[in-house]
Formats: structure tokens, sequence, C-alpha cells
């Protein structure tokens, strides 16, 4: 029997990083020459599968590299102030390990900033594999992610669960054909979602 591997967003699952996030937006946007955008409408379109994130945010058809490195400079100068894991995520990640699941990241962050808020969160060391936005041809909700993962892992989609805050995860999920768990304390909200990371403990160590 295959190991049970089990996939976590980042920003708004594992990590609250919605200060650090509409800053850093707002950081690209001031050097853009836009006038900063509300934060609040900021995290309720940063998980919207409809929109083009790069023309909302930065008026562009894609991103470039410009944005990257600006809102990696942003995430880099100001995670060690902004970043907070979710209450219980440490506790559950290590629980999970205890039991010999195979844990992974797949997140729309850039490799950078993923690397250094999960450093600093300490939590890095836990996962067997981190796949970021610039890792495949196409981020979340696109399957490139969750297929890397899996192929690098060596482990079948059957073995495999995927925990998000979001329907840009539950598309990827259901892309790649993998079970989805929804969780509802980050950026969206779900009338279906798991509320606490004590309900998702239970749901995963008897998954």
């Amino acid at each position: 029997m295959q190991k049970k591997l089990f996939i976590f967003d980042m920003d708004g699952t594992l990590v609250n990083s919605s200060l650090t996030i509409a800053n850093a937006i707002n950081y690209v946007r001031q050097n853009l020459g836009f006038e900063p955008m509300d934060k609040a409408y900021i995290l309720s379109r940063v998980n919207d599968h409809s929109i083009n994130p790069a023309q909302v945010f930065y008026h562009a058809k894609v991103f470039d590299k410009s944005h990257e490195k600006w809102f990696s400079e942003y995430y880099s100068k100001n995670h060690k102030r902004e970043l907070v894991l979710y209450e219980g995520i440490k506790p559950l990640l290590l629980a999970l390990k205890a039991k010999g699941y195979t844990l992974a990241v797949a997140t729309n962050a850039y490799r950078i900033s993923t690397l250094e808020s999960l450093r600093y969160l300490e939590i890095e060391p836990l996962f067997d594999a981190i796949v970021c936005a610039d890792d495949v041809n196409q981020a979340k909700p696109h399957a490139d992610m969750l297929i890397k993962i899996l192929e690098d892992l060596g482990i079948s989609t059957k073995e495999s669960l995927f925990v998000g805050d979001g329907s840009r995860d539950k598309m990827a999920s259901d892309k790649a054909k993998i079970d989805y768990i929804m969780v509802d304390w980050g950026f969206s909200e779900h009338e279906d979602a798991i509320r606490t990371v004590e309900e998702l403990k239970t749901h995963l160590l008897t998954y």
C-alpha cells in the first residue's frame, strides 16, 4: 500500500497571510504608479478564478518579472512581522507526520516568498514537496502543481487528498482527479467547508 499524501494550499489554509498579500499587491501597484486598493477588496478577489488577477491588480495582461520582483521584495522585508500560522496548524502537521503521512504544499505564491515564509514559520522541513506558481507552466486553477507533486513523489491520485480554501484549489483538484477538502478560515467563505483546524485534524487522521 502506498503512503497517503496530503497536499495543502498555503495562503488562507496554512498561513494567515492576508495582511502581507494585500500590502504586497499594493506595493507592486505603488511601484507601477497606481493608487492602493482597499485591502478587503483585494482579499475578496484573490481566490476568484473568474478574473485575470494581473489585469485586476496591475492592469496588465499577464504577470511579469517586475511584478514578481516587487511582490517578493515586500514579502522578504515584512513577512517576519505580518505572517502567522493559523492556530493549530503546526500541531496538525506534526500529528500527520507522526502517523507517517507524506505532506506537500501547492501554492500560487512565488517560490522565493514561499520558502521564506515556511522557513520563518518553522514548518518547511515537514513537507516532502513544495511546488509554487513559478515551478510550473500554469498555476491553479490548472492541475499542473498537483500533477508535478504526484509525479515527483511517486504517489497515485487515489492515495492523495488536497486541502484548500478557494475555488481555484477545488478546480485544480478536480482536474487532477484528487479528493478535495475545503476549509473556511482563510480568505473565502463556503457553506459546506470545514470550519476549524481541529475538525480538519480529525478528518485527516481517519482518512
